[in-house]
Parts: structure tokens; C-alpha cells; sequence
């Protein structure tokens, strides 16, 4: 599977009854797609995967999958309870997904052989191949992703640990697989504070929350990042992202929910998020839009 571009992860968007707007999503993963994205990651983190049922991730997933129609990879996401994680993995195949993201199993904690076991079971659910998303509670070590490597139809690794060191084992263990198709991914909040680093261990790719919000501040970085204009990288870096994390670092859940508060501010109606995350205060979004603003104008 081949990503080129930003990996865009969307909101869902919720109408003030509470209800998926499907005609908004539609909306917003269409712009992404023109604004360049390199895969559409639909129902995800970015995505409140944690507060919708299997029928509204599946439905979530169609609709993305129907306005990409083809032009890029649609990844969506799965996990928590295992028979939840199946149910949402086989409804997302219907829905015309490429291939699923494997968010960690509901609360538990488990051994290397139990991680393993978790992610066989939700690749054997589907067709569809799988990329294993590394954090929290499901942290792999670089003999169990071998191990996942011998399986071809894990396709990829998704890092929100942090742990650069481990990280890199982890790159090493699956070349010696004999995986050279393999997809690494950044998945930290906020990527783009740490890819420079993760480039240098042999993690090119990054998702991306901001490029929902703020595509053209997203690009203007991911450009500088490819074209190695170190300078402007920094500057926008320090302009942006920097005051960005610092805002989300006050309270939980603002990886999300400042995301969507960035889109209302531009116009668009996706409302709030649902519990147990808050959306921003007052304050806090004057702050967020002075932030946006002083983003665009290095434009």
C-alpha cells in the first residue's frame, strides 16, 4: 500500500442533535483530498473512534470511502473490545475501506503473545491487510513485530509510544523480516514536533490532525519537510505547531477537540465533541484563532 502525501485523519462531524452529518464529512474529506492528502483515515483517533458505535464507524467509513472513490488509500480504524474490533473491521470491508487501523484492545493489558494474537484475529476478520498502531495499553516489542511481519497481511506500524530508541529496533526488525512494502508511521499527537527525528530512524511517513484543520499550514510544512528547507520548516515550526502543542497540552483531549474548534472557526458547522472529551473554552479558542492567524499570514 502506497501513501504519498500527508495522512489525513478527518473529524466527525456531529449536527446538533448529535447525529453523524454525513453530507459535512463528505464535505471535509473531499477537501482533503484536494488539498493533497496521501491517505484518508477515516473513524480513527482524529476521528472520536472511542465514542462511536460500529454501525456509525461503518457508516462513517462508507462515506469517506465513497468520496475518495479510489484516489487515495482509505485506512480506517479499529480496535477496543475484540468482538467490537471484529464488527467494526468486517463492516468497514463492506464499506470500502483498503485496510484497517488497529487501535488498542479495551483496557486490558496484555502479553507480547496476547498482543500478537489480538492483531491475527482482526486481520483474520477481514480482507483487508493491517497496520498496528503502537501505544498505550499495546506496545509491541521488535520480536513480536517481526513476528506480525511473517503475516502478509500486516502492511504497516504506526508509532504514538514515543519511544525513538524502541522505534527504531522496531524498523530494524521488520526489514529483517524481508518486508520492504512495509508502511512506518508517526502517530504522535501533533507529528510534526518529532518527524524530523523519526525520519532519521526510517519513519518517512506522518499523520497529520492539523492538515484537517489548517490544510494549507500543513502543506506549507510538509513541503519544507520533503524539499529539506530546514528554515522554513523551523519557522513555521515555531510559528504554528510549537504554541499549537502547548495549548493542547492544557487539557486531555485537546488532540481532537481543537481540531474542531480550528474548523468552526473557519466556518464550518462540525460541532462539538463527545464525551468524555470537552470542547475548548472561550479563552481557549480566542487563543487557538490567534494561533491559526498567525500561521496563515507566513503564507
Amino acid at each position: 500500500m502506497n501513501f504519498d502525501g500527508i495522512l489525513f485523519f478527518p473529524v466527525t462531524p456531529f449536527d446538533r442533535a448529535g447525529a453523524i452529518d454525513h453530507d459535512l464529512l463528505a464535505e471535509h474529506v473531499g477537501a482533503g483530498v484536494v488539498a493533497g492528502a496521501g491517505g484518508v483515515f477515516p473513524a480513527c483517533g482524529t476521528g472520536e473512534f472511542h465514542a462511536l458505535s460500529a454501525a456509525e464507524a461503518g457508516a462513517v467509513v462508507r462515506t469517506a470511502a465513497q468520496q475518495v472513490n479510489g484516489a487515495v488509500p482509505v485506512v480506517a480504524g479499529t480496535g477496543g473490545p475484540l468482538g467490537h474490533a471484529l464488527e467494526v473491521a468486517r463492516g468497514a470491508a463492506d464499506a470500502g475501506a483498503d485496510a484497517l487501523l488497529v487501535l488498542p484492545p479495551y483496557l486490558v493489558g496484555g502479553t507480547q503473545a496476547g498482543l500478537v494474537a489480538y492483531i491475527e484475529a482482526v486481520a483474520a476478520a477481514s480482507d483487508l491487510p493491517v497496520v498496528v498502531y503502537h501505544r498505550a495499553n499495546a506496545q509491541f516489542t521488535p520480536a513480536s513485530m517481526r513476528r506480525l511481519a511473517e503475516n502478509p497481511k500486516v502492511v504497516g506500524f504506526k508509532d504514538g509510544a514515543g519511544d525513538i530508541g524502541a522505534a527504531q529496533l522496531i524498523v530494524r526488525a521488520v526489514a529483517d523480516a524481508g518486508r520492504a512494502d512495509f508502511a512506518f508511521f508517526n502517530g504522535l499527537l501533533t507529528a510534526e514536533l518529532t518527524q524530523a527525528a523519526y525520519r532519521g530512524i526510517g519513519i518517512p511517513l506522518y499523520s497529520s490532525a492539523a492538515f484537517a484543520m489548517v490544510p494549507e499550514v500543513a502543506n506549507a510544512y510538509y513541503r519544507a519537510y520533503v524539499g529539506g528547507d530546514e528554515e522554513r520548516r523551523l519557522e513555521i515550526l515555531d510559528a504554528f505547531y510549537t504554541p499549537l502543542v502547548a495549548l493542547r497540552d492544557e487539557t486531555p483531549g485537546f488532540g481532537v477537540s481543537l481540531i474542531k474548534a480550528g474548523l468552526r472557526l473557519s466556518g464550518s458547522a462540525v460541532g462539538g465533541v463527545r464525551a468524555p472529551l470537552v470542547d475548548p473554552t472561550a479563552d481557549q479558542e480566542r487563543r487557538l484563532a490567534e494561533i491559526l492567524d498567525a500561521a496563515r499570514a507566513l503564507l
